[in-house]
């Protein structure tokens, strides 16, 4: 078949319809009854921070590209408006469910165990009702800053994402005198220095209640306006425009400007407001205007705005039982606390798994670098860190020990601006370089540089991960790691550092592959390799697992292979716009995501090469974003047992049969069908095989080199 085969719109799924699509994989933990019932919150507080984000970016992007009158379709053959139109019927539907996940299944179940949550105050008895009113005395009202709109006062900015009640008032009638009642607006943001979960007495049967906070601001409204009646009060909030637009070349200080930036966000253009089903209409009316919003873009929500809330209420001590056991992530048997990190590296390459295994060696590489008396420079590139990292000390220590520490900060990691920007310049100011980025570009890419001086002259340490330096995150995200003291490998890391730093770019690499240099074109390669095997009679076989797959380039590529009888096997958590089963065009392809209590978000590429099994790890998914316009490091596992090991986890994921989702014809996702078939959870089998290794003696990796399926019964 020829590429211009593959190009038609119909062979590919829309980006934002597949991302819902996801978020329904997520709230569909939120409704699995075998799931304890804490672990069930968790999941529905993720798919509302995850579609908080969703509006904030992308919707918005689509409202940005319509506004300015962009006329040029996607991948799918859709204009943004028609993107709109029907992210909107989705999205409506996902939070319809997402509450009547809430309401109906899962406020029941914890009243069953012995948690009230109360939804309206009018509903609290007279004992809890004395109890939150001297709650919003002593601890609220001091703190609330109630705001009213008349020809002296504007309406007053409302924040993004914040929890605010709105008002309608009428001014109290002198005696004696009756006059027609003119409507006020007023509205009081929900302050968020203060719990959102209000515990109440315990019932006399022992039970819990807890209350909102904005239920008990809502009872005491007329605190606030002592010289009004409320006519009527209600939750409301927006989501607004958070895209950042920075003109890079522009910008004569890219920190200073990504500050003023972050202060837009707050007063963007709303793209969508939440409201209580039952607000009143004149209410709703007034929002509508002041906000300047179509009918499309406002939410009416039946029970509270921003389920968010619910991972606090995971928070709530005394329910272990509703809650999975809390995973400790299990020792990395090759490299136990007291040893000699590097001593260990040179005996051969290193691979980690988080959150399985700890992530303390990476930061045991880094400290014990800052500390090592022949470490002359330590280079390593962050793009989000933790609240309190341990590796950001580490390098201020490093630096202030004398040692030569390059940083590269990115202040562009969406939503992490601001932190970064705060560890930017504590690291200048320990006396490290620190570079803010390239032009144009997100350095996603996940590595470090230790250059030691030693008996035999000078040794590169080098870690690469397909994660974040986030000790935090490390316990929650799947990811892979590698260290090595590799030469080649080494020799590339300086000229990755050279190149941030410099702009010094080598005329050959020998180990790792960059984007936006070459990254991209490699992949088409081995791709097309397999392709070409499998024309020839070989065997072609693809496996490959990322966080979401839509670059056209690459998915025409791999719609050539499977045409060409070349087996793909897919591992895409998020974003695939990819479609299966098309006659001809992928028969051959097969899609899976894993939805679990952890974040999968390993990279690892695995091609057969007729028996010569090449595989990589990577901080890039097959997207246009990190193929194009970010730097990311593309590197390979050539260690056998190494490369064994990541074989297995490909393996173990593909056998998965309780937390994996298959992609169907139709776009639709179902689980595996496990009639007959022993339950396999991939994430729980690498806790444990984890725990395991570090037991033992001796770690033979259980893997298997692409072993025929076996036939079907």
């Amino acid at each position: 078949m020829e590429k211009s085969d593959f190009t038609k719109t119909e062979y590919y799924r829309n980006r934002e319809l597949s991302w819902l699509a996801f978020n329904e994989r997520v709230l569909s933990e939120a409704r699995d009854k075998t799931i304890p019932l804490f672990e069930r919150l968790k999941f529905l507080s993720i798919t509302a921070s995850n579609l908080d984000e969703f509006f904030m970016i992308r919707v918005a992007s689509l409202k940005d590209m319509v506004n300015a009158g962009y006329t040029k379709k996607d991948i799918a053959g859709m204009t943004a408006q028609e993107q709109l139109d029907r992210i909107g019927e989705a999205a409506q539907k996902l939070v319809s469910l997402q509450y009547s996940t809430y309401s109906r299944s899962l406020l029941p179940m914890l009243r069953q165990h012995g948690l009230n949550v109360i939804q309206e105050h009018e509903a609290l008895t007279e004992e809890q009702g004395e109890y939150v009113d001297r709650y919003f005395r002593d601890n609220v009202y001091p703190v609330l800053t109630p705001m009213a709109v008349d020809s002296s006062r504007p309406f007053p900015l409302i924040r993004n994402k914040t929890l605010n009640i709105g008002a309608l008032l009428s001014k109290k009638n002198p005696e004696g005198k009756e006059k027609e009642k003119e409507l006020e607006f007023a509205t009081v943001q929900v302050p968020s220095v203060l719990p959102r979960i209000i515990p109440l007495p315990h019932g006399k049967d022992g039970s819990r209640n807890v209350i909102l906070l904005e239920e008990i601001i809502e009872r005491n409204m007329q605190q606030l306006f002592l010289s009004y009646d409320i006519i009527c009060a209600s939750p409301y909030r927006v989501m607004r425009n958070a895209d950042l637009t920075i003109e890079e070349d522009e910008a004569a200080d890219l920190l200073k400007e990504i500050q003023k930036q972050l202060k837009k966000r707050q007063w963007g253009e709303v793209i969508r407001l939440e409201v209580e089903e039952k607000i009143d209409k004149r209410l709703l009316k007034l929002l509508r205007r002041e906000f300047d919003i179509r009918d499309e873009g406002i939410y009416k929500i039946n029970g509270p705005l921003d389920l968010t809330f619910l991972m606090k209420m995971y928070g709530l001590e005394g329910f272990e039982d509703l809650k999975n056991p809390k995973h400790v992530p299990a020792p990395v048997r090759e490299l136990p606390p007291d040893c000699d990190i590097f001593e260990e590296i040179r005996k051969g390459d290193i691979l980690l798994h988080h959150p399985y295994q700890t992530f303390d060696p990476v930061v045991k590489f880094v400290r014990d670098a800052a500390a090592d008396p022949r470490v002359l420079a330590i280079k390593q590139t962050l793009y989000r860190v933790s609240g309190n990292s341990p590796i950001i000390a580490a390098l201020a220590q490093a630096a202030e020990n004398g040692k030569q520490v390059s940083v590269l900060v990115e202040l562009k990691a969406r939503f992490d601006e601001e932190n970064n920007i705060i560890w930017a310049k504590m690291l200048e100011k320990a006396g490290c370089h620190v570079i803010y980025g390239l032009v144009g570009l997100k350095t996603h890419s996940k590595i470090t540089l230790v250059v030691r001086r030693e008996e035999d002259g000078i040794r590169r340490y080098v870690h690469l991960g397909t994660g974040n330096y986030n000790d935090s995150t490390a316990k929650q995200y799947t990811d892979i790691g590698l260290l090595t003291c590799s030469a080649p490998i080494g020799e590339d890391a300086t000229a990755v550092f050279n190149m941030l730093s410099g702009y010094s770019e080598p005329a050959v690499w020998n180990k790792l592959c960059l984007a936006p240099i070459w990254l991209k074109k490699r992949f088409l390669q081995l791709i097309g390799r397999e392709k070409e095997h499998a024309e020839n009679g070989g065997e072609g076989h693809i496996i490959a697992k990322m966080n979401s797959l839509c670059d056209r380039d690459v998915i025409e590529a791999l719609y050539a292979a499977s045409a060409a009888g070349v087996k793909i096997e897919l591992i895409v958590r998020g974003i695939c716009c990819l479609k299966v089963g098309i006659p001809g065009v992928s028969e051959n392809i097969s899609v899976r995501s894993i939805v679990g209590n952890f974040l999968e978000h390993s990279r690892i590429y695995c091609f057969y090469n007729n028996g010569q099994e090449e595989i990589y790890c990577s901080s890039a998914d097959w997207m246009p974003r990190n193929l194009e316009k970010r730097v990311e490091i593309l590197f390979p596992v050539e260690r056998q047992e190494l490369k064994d090991e990541l074989i297995h986890i490909l393996d173990i994921e593909l056998q998965d049969n309780v937390k994996a989702h298959i992609l169907q014809p139709d776009d639709t996702y179902i689980k595996v069908d496990r009639r007959g078939k022993t339950a396999l959870s991939s994430q729980d089998y690498f806790v444990k095989e984890a725990k395991d290794k570090a037991r033992a003696e001796e770690s033979p990796v259980n893997s298997r080199v692409f072993i025929p399926e076996e036939p079907a019964e």
